[in-house]
């Protein structure tokens, strides 16, 4: 198996919104641009919703027969570790290896001995082609690098060997996550990351590694732009440096998660990919569930209503709704309309705070993140949410599909 030159992912907390999101697929191809879907789902997600793995398969079938859909297509289990990724194997063919508890987890001295040796006929000036400047390497630097991320290489491998014992090892796409993190990861770190990567014989075909930056859920980059420009651009040539040195796979290509909304630098990531001539997966997540939410206060009566309920709950609950989130998410709390004012809101105040339109003068990245990670609410309203979803799907749909499209996929492709 193969993944394509570009991939995004799509997620789909309730999994309703599957043909809405290949609809934007589809568009993009008559664009002239070839992007194949990835439906994911987090297992933080499947417990939260109460979905399982098997019901994002259904989903993503559902829509591709639906729509005659005659591209590939994949099912991503997202963000797994050791101790969860059996209730995926079945189902999915996309493994999103997530390592990034294991960063900083000091390797012990033997395997590190023999990464340094291993990577020492690197040790002095390194010139990576494309990259106008040198690399000091040095043991120093090695020990440090081996120390952050070594432990973090050897559990991916660990991880892959046990997909790969049931699923074999050309039936299934493997992507390993460092993004969860604090610090980033500099190119230097990502090529000898690739290094111990490619020593655990790991047929990586895309990376995600933590960048520059606040990535935050739903919301835009915060951060230097000009800093990410360079950054990406530098990756993209370690990547191809590393693939040349390693032997990984030819197809190895950046994934940006966190990438729902990330509208300033969408474009920087077209021009350098389309510059260098490389490859993407963009992972999106709950930007889907935030146009569920408009699209059920665009709808008016009783979607606004619970669209109202919706934040209320939210809110009164924000501390333990963002805890999990803490790393990705940043609000105030100050920031917030209180929901006694939310209450006199029409349909368009409240699709205007929430619909993400930088420089709107109602749009506001609180409320939003906020509704990003309240989904627990709707969760537990249950059949009340579903129903609603099911009432107001037309509506709701043409939100998703447009959000998907005109915000995401025209930005970053420049249709």
């Amino acid at each position: 198996m193969e993944l394509e030159k570009y991939s995004f992912g799509l997620g789909d907390r309730f999994g309703r919104q599957g043909q809405a999101q290949l609809r934007a697929i589809m568009k993009g191809l008559e664009k002239g641009v070839n992007i194949t879907p990835v439906w994911n789902k987090s297992h933080r997600e499947h417990g939260i919703v109460g979905t399982s793995p098997e019901n994002v398969r259904q989903e993503a079938e559902a829509a591709v027969r639906e729509l005659g859909w005659k591209g590939d297509y994949w099912v991503d289990a997202d963000h797994i570790n050791l101790g969860n990724v059996q209730g995926y194997i079945d189902s999915s063919d996309f493994f999103t290896i997530d390592v990034a508890d294991q960063i900083s987890a000091p390797a012990d001295t033997l395997h590190k001995g023999s990464f340094i040796k291993r990577n020492s006929k690197y040790k002095g000036q390194l010139d990576i082609p494309g990259i106008g400047k040198s690399y000091e390497v040095t043991d120093d630097l090695l020990s440090e690098i081996a120390d952050k991320y070594l432990n973090a290489a050897r559990k991916a491998g660990e991880i892959y060997r046990y997909i790969a014992k049931y699923k074999g090892s050309g039936e299934m796409i493997p992507e390993v996550s460092m993004d969860e993190v604090v610090a980033p990861q500099t190119p230097i770190e990502l090529f000898f990351i690739l290094s111990a990567l490619s020593d655990e014989n790991i047929p990586l075909q895309t990376i995600a590694p933590k960048f520059s930056g606040r990535f935050n859920k739903g919301v835009d980059y915060t951060g230097t732009i000009d800093q990410f420009e360079k950054e990406f651009e530098e990756d993209l040539m370690i990547i191809d440096f590393a693939v040349k040195e390693f032997g990984l796979p030819a197809n190895l290509k950046l994934s940006v998660h966190s990438g729902s909304d990330k509208f300033s630098i969408y474009p920087v990531i077209g021009n350098l990919i389309r510059k260098h001539d490389k490859g993407i997966h963009v992972k999106t997540a709950g930007t889907t569930w935030l146009e569920e939410v408009i699209g059920l206060a665009a709808a008016g009566s009783e979607g606004l209503a619970l669209a109202k309920e919706l934040y209320h709950q939210a809110y009164n609950r924000r501390v333990s709704l963002c805890e999990p989130y803490a790393t990705v998410i940043d609000i105030d709390p100050d920031c917030l309309p209180v929901p006694e004012d939310v209450e006199s809101w029409g349909s368009a105040k409240y699709t205007d705070t929430l619909r993400h339109i930088p420089g709107h003068a109602d749009y506001n990245p609180h409320f939003r993140q906020l509704i990003h990670v309240g989904y627990k609410v709707a969760a537990e309203m249950d059949k009340k949410y579903y129903d609603a979803l099911e009432k107001f799907a037309d509506i709701i749909g043409e939100n998703v599909e447009q959000n998907i499209f005109e915000r995401h996929l025209q930005r970053l492709f420049d249709f």
